[in-house]
C-alpha cells in the first residue's frame, strides 16, 4: 500500500487563524469529540491505515511544525503510556535526527502500539520530574491527548507547571477535548498540533487560549471515516452555510420584511437592530413603536416607523420576520411575544423578551432563534455548567428554537442536535449594543429565506468579521457599516454579485 509521506510534495497542514477561509478550498469544518475521533481512528484502520503508520505521520507533522517555528534548542519530550506518548517518541526521534538536543521523560512504560515507537528511540531517557522540565528550553507535551477523562494527577501537573515553553501534541495535557475545560491543570502551549479534524476543545474557551496557535495536520486518515464518526458539531466558517444572493427578478418584498418592536425608553436598541437588518439585506425594515415614535423617526431615513397596533401589523402576511426584546421592556414583551408566536411568524427573541421567560423556557416554544448571553441563559434555562455544548443543545431541544449562546466563543445549537462554535469575534466586540446588531443580522437572513440554524451561524460569523474590520475601540454603531465587506468576503465566488 502506498501512502503519502508527511514531507512529500502535496502534504499540507493548515493553521487555525482569524483569516477568511477560501470557499474554493472548502476547509474541514467538522469538529470531532474524543469519542468520535476514536471511531474515526478505528475506521481508518479498517480501511488499511495502520496505527504505527498513523503514529509515524503524526510525529512527523509535529516535528515539522516545531522546526518551522522554533530554532533548535534543548528539548524534553514528555511521553505518556498511550498513543499520544507514542507520537511523542516519534517526535523525539525526528528532532534528534535533525540535530536537536533531545531527551525523553516517560510518565510510565509505553503500552499497545506505543511500544514499537518507544523502541525506536535511541536517545537519552531522564526522570519525569519538574526539575528536568525546568532545565529544558522546550517541552513537547505528549502525555495525554484530548480524551483525558479525569483530572490531571498532581505529579504530571507539577512537571508541566515547570515548563517554560510548551508545544502540545493533540491538546495540552489536562484539557478536555470535548468541552474546552481544564481537568485540574493544563499548561498554556504556544503551539498545538492536532490531526485530521479539530476537537470542540480547540475552539471553546479556555481551551482555545491554552492551545496557542493550533495546526491541523493531515496524517492520511481518509474523509470516508466521517460516515462512521457522524459528527454533528462544526467550526462556524463560511463553508458551513450559503448567504442569500439577490436575483434580478427580486424586489424589496421578496428580500423580506423585518419588523422590530421598539420600546419607549431604550430606543437605541431597536434602532441598532433596524440598521443591522437593513445592512444585512432585508428588503424592508419597520420599527413598530407604540410610544416614543418621534425618536425613531429621527433615525436613518430608510427605516419605516409605525405606531399601528400589533394586531394590525400582524395582519400583513408580508411581515414574515420579527425581533422582540431589545430595549422593549418586560411588560411590553409580555404582551407582544405570545401574539407573535401564536401568529407563527419567524421571531428572534432577545433581551427583555428572554428575561420575561426566566424559569419558563416553555414560553419560548415557537420562536425561531434565541440569542441569550450567559446571564440570560442562566435565568431561563439554569446555569450553563462545564459542558456548554450539552447545555445549549438541551435548550434548543427543549424550546424547538435555535439557541445562540453569545460570547467570545459563541455556540449555535439547533433542535436537531447540530451545533457550531464561532471563534472569529475580536475582544473589542464586547460592547453595549453589539447583541442588538446581531439580532438584526439574524432577522435579515431569516427574512431572506435562510433556515434558522444556518441564518444564526452566518449572522454570528458576519457579526464577528464586521467587528474585526471595524477595528479596535469599536462601538456598536460601527458594526453595521462594516457588514457589506463581511458579506463580500463570505459569499461564494461563483455566486458573487456582479461588480
Amino acid at each position: 500500500m502506498t501512502h503519502l509521506h508527511p514531507f512529500a510534495p502535496g502534504y499540507r497542514t493548515a493553521s487555525v487563524t482569524q483569516s477568511v477561509p477560501s470557499r474554493d478550498s472548502r476547509p474541514a469544518g467538522e469538529l470531532l469529540t474524543p469519542a468520535e475521533m476514536a471511531v474515526a481512528d478505528r475506521a481508518a484502520v479498517a480501511l488499511g491505515r495502520t496505527v504505527p503508520w498513523l503514529m509515524e505521520n503524526a510525529g512527523w507533522a509535529v516535528a515539522r511544525a516545531i522546526r518551522a517555528r522554533i530554532a533548535p534548542c534543548r528539548t524534553l519530550v514528555l511521553c505518556g503510556p498511550g498513543n499520544n506518548g507514542g507520537d511523542g517518541y516519534v517526535v523525539a526521534r525526528l528532532l534528534a535526527t535533525a540535530g536537536w538536543p533531545v531527551s525523553v521523560a516517560a510518565l510510565a512504560p509505553p503500552h499497545g502500539e506505543a511500544v514499537a515507537a518507544a523502541a525506536r528511540w535511541r536517545g537519552g531517557l531522564v526522570a519525569f520530574t519538574a526539575q528536568q522540565a525546568a532545565s529544558a528550553d522546550l517541552i513537547v507535551d505528549a502525555v495525554f491527548g484530548a480524551g483525558l477523562a479525569r483530572d490531571l494527577e498532581s505529579e504530571v501537573a507539577d512537571v508541566l507547571r515547570a515548563a517554560r515553553r510548551v508545544v502540545a501534541v493533540d491538546v495540552p495535557s489536562g484539557l478536555d477535548g470535548a468541552t474546552g475545560q481544564v481537568r485540574g491543570y493544563a499548561p498554556r502551549a504556544e503551539l498545538t498540533v492536532t490531526f485530521f479534524r479539530r476537537k470542540p476543545g480547540h475552539l471553546l474557551l479556555p481551551g482555545r487560549t491554552l492551545c496557542g496557535e493550533t495546526v491541523l495536520a493531515d496524517i492520511g486518515i481518509p474523509d470516508a471515516v466521517l460516515r462512521q464518526a457522524r459528527p454533528n458539531t462544526f467550526h462556524n466558517i463560511p463553508s458551513l452555510w450559503d448567504i442569500p444572493v439577490p436575483i434580478s427578478e427580486g424586489n424589496k418584498y421578496s428580500r423580506g420584511h423585518v419588523t422590530v418592536l421598539g420600546g419607549a425608553a431604550m430606543t437605541g436598541a431597536a434602532r441598532l437592530v433596524a440598521v443591522a437588518a437593513r445592512r444585512g439585506g432585508a428588503g424592508m425594515v419597520t420599527i413598530a413603536a407604540r410610544g416614543g415614535a418621534d425618536v425613531y423617526r429621527t433615525g436613518e431615513p430608510g427605516t419605516i416607523v409605525s405606531e399601528a397596533p400589533l394586531k394590525e401589523l400582524l395582519a400583513d402576511e408580508r411581515r414574515t420576520t420579527w425581533v422582540c426584546g431589545p430595549g422593549l421592556g418586560v411588560r411590553r414583551a409580555e404582551s407582544a411575544l405570545p401574539k407573535l408566536l401564536a401568529a407563527k411568524r419567524k421571531v428572534v427573541v432577545d433581551a427583555d423578551a428572554l428575561s420575561l421567560c426566566a424559569g419558563r423556557p416553555d414560553r419560548l416554544s415557537g420562536a425561531s432563534v434565541l440569542t441569550p448571553h450567559a446571564g440570560e441563559f442562566a435565568r431561563v434555562f439554569g446555569e450553563v455548567g462545564a459542558n456548554r455544548l450539552v447545555a445549549v443543545r438541551a435548550a434548543a431541544a427543549l424550546t424547538g428554537a435555535v439557541v445562540v449562546l453569545k460570547g467570545a466563543d459563541s455556540i449555535i445549537a439547533a433542535p436537531d442536535g447540530r451545533a457550531a462554535i464561532n471563534d472569529n469575534a475580536p475582544v473589542w466586540l464586547a460592547t453595549a449594543g453589539a447583541g442588538d446588531v446581531l439580532a438584526g443580522v439574524i432577522a435579515a437572513l431569516l427574512a431572506q429565506g435562510m433556515e434558522p440554524w444556518e441564518a444564526a451561524c452566518a449572522a454570528v460569523w458576519l457579526h464577528g468579521r464586521a467587528a474585526t474590520l471595524a477595528g479596535p475601540l469599536l462601538v456598536a454603531e460601527d458594526i453595521a457599516p462594516a457588514l457589506p465587506r463581511a458579506f463580500a468576503e463570505a459569499r461564494p465566488r461563483d455566486r458573487a454579485l456582479p461588480a
